[in-house]
């Protein structure tokens, strides 16, 4: 079981620098074909700083920062158990490349279903950029099977 002396824990924050060519990549997988994910200038034109990230980007962003890895290692938790049970976005700011992303997690609540089977862990995120600006906020849901 995982302790519940975790609620309320922040994970310590971690930064990430969004790259361009991450950008293009992420528009182009999804189908995002509008100029602001791919060109600087028609990004500019439009009055963004740089390149866009289509809004889903910052999920990948905040796993590839690291931040569910220090959850998991804090908690004591096998990645080989987690599902994905939940995720939600509420969005403040463009996240444009070369910008610096600050993930802050806080642990809101752990509980258990199904007498200990299943057990959740549920995650509030905010993600500020370089100039300090409140870029998302992220909500997660994990999900911790035990046989």
């Amino acid at each position: 079981m995982i302790d519940k002396k975790f609620i309320g824990y922040e994970v310590p924050p971690t930064l990430w620098d969004v790259e361009k060519g991450r950008i293009r990549f992420f528009a182009e997988v999804i189908g995002a074909a509008d100029a602001i994910h791919l060109d600087a200038a028609a990004a500019k034109a439009a009055g963004y700083r740089n390149v866009v990230a289509p809004p889903t980007f910052i999920f990948g962003a905040e796993s590839d920062s690291g931040v569910l890895m220090k959850l998991l290692d804090t908690l004591k938790i096998d990645l080989r158990k987690v599902l994905h049970g939940e995720q939600r976005f509420d969005y403040h700011a463009p996240v444009c490349a070369g910008d610096t992303l600050r993930f802050q997690t806080r642990i809101a609540d752990i509980y258990d279903k199904k007498g200990g089977a299943l057990e959740f862990v549920v995650n509030d995120t905010k993600v500020t950029n370089q100039l300090d600006e409140h870029v998302a906020d992220l909500h997660a849901v994990l999900v911790v099977r035990h046989a």
